[in-house]
Order: C-alpha cells, then structure tokens, then sequence
C-alpha cells in the first residue's frame, strides 16, 4: 500500500504496482504553454535517464498542452519537432486540446473555451482578443483567422492525441476515471474533464491511476491514484513522475 505523500524529489517508493523490467516511463504533468519548464523537465529526464540501465524510456505527456502559458504554440511546435528522439514519446489528450479542436471547427466553443484560457492560445497564433470582440461575430471572425494561422501539422497533433495508455500496473490519463466503470466502457469526457467522483474516491480502479488536470501544491499520491499537475504555468513548478519496476520517484523543474 501507499502510505505517504512524496516529500522530496530525492525521494523513492516502493510500491505494490509495477512495469515491466527493461522499461523507465516519465509522466510529465499539464504543461500549459510553458514552452521553457518543458525545455528544462526534459534536459532533466535526460540526465536522469543516462543513469539508468533500463532498455526502454518512455515519455507520457498528460495533456493540457496549450492555453493560460503564452507559448503554447511554441509548445506543440516543440513536440512535434521530436526533441526527445532516444525515447518512446505518448501524448494524451486533455480537455484544453479537445477546447481548442472544438473551436477550430465552431465558433459558439469560444463562449467555453475563453473561460479557462483559449485566449492565450490564440494569442501565440497571432489571433487577439480583446474583451469587445468576444461577440458571436467577433467568435466567428477569430475561428476564421485561426483557421488560416494554424499549420496543418498542428491540427494533425490534435488529432492524433490519445485518451490514455497502460503500462503494467499503471493507467495514465489526462483527468482521471469514473469510479467502478472499466477501462473499456469508459466515457472519453470523463478521462478528460472527471474531477469530485474520481479525485474523492477511495476504490481500487484496477491500476494506479496517473493524472493531472487537478492542480495540487505538490505531487500527490493515494493508494489507487497519483497527480502531478502542479500549476506550472503559475507556480513555475512542472513535475514528472518516474517509474521503474516497482519504484516511483519524482522530477520537478
């Protein structure tokens, strides 16, 4: 059982969950456009991982790429530049990538979607909003711009975004799980936006649950769940949880 919160980033656990020998997996925590705490988390996990011996390294971003940050394209740019070529790189879909795409194709989404930063991304596309232009038409007219200001490798990353990925024991996903559902009947709006009904439940899930989405001060971990989303884009703090066979440790700019 886990028995306690992660106190240091010195730190190590060993737990009753675990991956397969030969594999080392990162989990990166909600980026939102801090294009320079990415920068910084995976010159870490480079150093980090050179002294491993394990065959396979594995990077999982838990999604929330873009808004709030101001570099959020400059972040999605940088990913699909391939930064990290020595390692297997998963990217997950958050709810502020499903806002973005929604937008792209329907203006009424920026009514939702400028509640909890879109207007950052669009600013780093060069589209600005200003408060009188979030009108229905000024929605319209920005989508429009956007439309032609985003490369088209950009909506194909949006695309291609994954709702989660399983290694071993461990189930990593952007927002959490609806409690006593599994896996496969999962509804995908709540691997993306679940919040009170997984965060206060205490039910084993069938695998650690790796998460971010709901921001804690610092990396949190329960028996069935761990979140490492810890505000970067505000606190300067951007975590990483490594997992090693039966051992977890932590990585934090």
């Amino acid at each position: 059982m886990l028995r306690r919160l992660f106190r240091s980033n010195q730190e190590q656990l060993t737990v009753d969950r675990a991956i397969a020998p030969g594999r080392r997996v990162y989990a990166i925590g909600d980026i939102h456009g801090r294009y320079d705490l990415l920068q910084i988390m995976h010159e870490k996990i480079t150093a980090d991982a050179a002294g491993s011996t394990a065959a396979t390294r594995v990077i999982v971003y838990l999604g929330d790429y873009v808004d709030r940050g101001l570099r959020s394209r400059d972040v999605i740019d940088y990913l699909l530049d391939d930064p990290m070529p020595d390692f297997e790189c998963i990217h997950l879909l958050g709810n502020h990538e499903f806002a973005m795409r929604e937008f792209l194709d329907d203006s009424e989404y920026g009514w939702n979607w400028f509640g909890f930063g879109g207007d950052t991304t669009l600013l780093s596309y060069g589209v600005t909003m200003t408060p009188q232009r979030v009108t229905a038409q000024g929605l319209e007219e920005a989508r429009l711009q956007f439309q032609g200001l985003i490369p088209a490798s950009h909506v194909e990353f949006l695309d291609s975004l994954r709702l989660y990925h399983v290694e071993g024991d461990y189930l990593f996903v952007h927002a959490g799980v609806r409690p006593g559902t599994p896996l496969e009947a999962q509804d995908p709006h709540d691997l993306i936006w679940i919040r009170d009904e997984f965060l206060d439940s205490t039910i084993d899930h069938g695998r650690l649950v790796v998460h971010g989405h709901s921001i804690v001060r610092r990396p949190e971990i329960r028996n069935n769940r761990i979140c490492v989303d810890t505000g970067a884009y505000a606190t300067g703090q951007l975590t990483a949880l490594v997992i090693e066979e039966d051992s977890v440790t932590l990585l934090s700019t």
